[in-house]
């Protein structure tokens, strides 16, 4: 999914933008750091999770006790994921660069280790 495919989708869903965040993979691609992802991962609050549920979309239980919602084949959405602070790119709520970076951080996967390098050469040319 590229830039324009993302934002496509998520004004489909219709969701309230203070409801919900893009985060990990899809706020590279809307930051213009990848040219595309293969699914769309949201942070989202208790509220917009408790709506979902109750409209019967697939709904798991974390170890941390949040939630997972999933919405058709590529949207996945965390109740109250956030590190840092939300900016707007073209009308849609996307973790800031530093706030993304902190998620990459804390998720330390290998990927996230190159995605890391990425935000840091951004946030450096600034």
């Amino acid at each position: 999914m590229d830039r324009n495919e993302i934002i496509q989708r998520l004004r489909s869903l219709a969701l309230d933008s203070c409801e919900y965040w893009v985060i990990t993979g899809s706020a590279m691609v809307l930051h213009g750091l990848r040219p595309e992802t293969h699914d769309i991962d949201l942070g989202c609050t208790s509220a917009l999770a408790d709506r979902l549920a109750r409209e019967g979309h697939p709904t798991k239980t974390r170890a941390d006790g949040t939630r997972k919602i999933t919405i058709g084949e590529d949207i996945e959405l965390f109740e109250n994921w956030l590190c840092g602070n939300i900016e707007a790119i073209e009308g849609i709520p996307v973790l800031s660069l530093e706030g993304l970076m902190e998620m990459k951080r804390s998720l330390g996967r290998e990927k996230d280790q190159r995605d890391i390098a990425l935000i840091e050469a951004r946030l450096q040319s600034k």
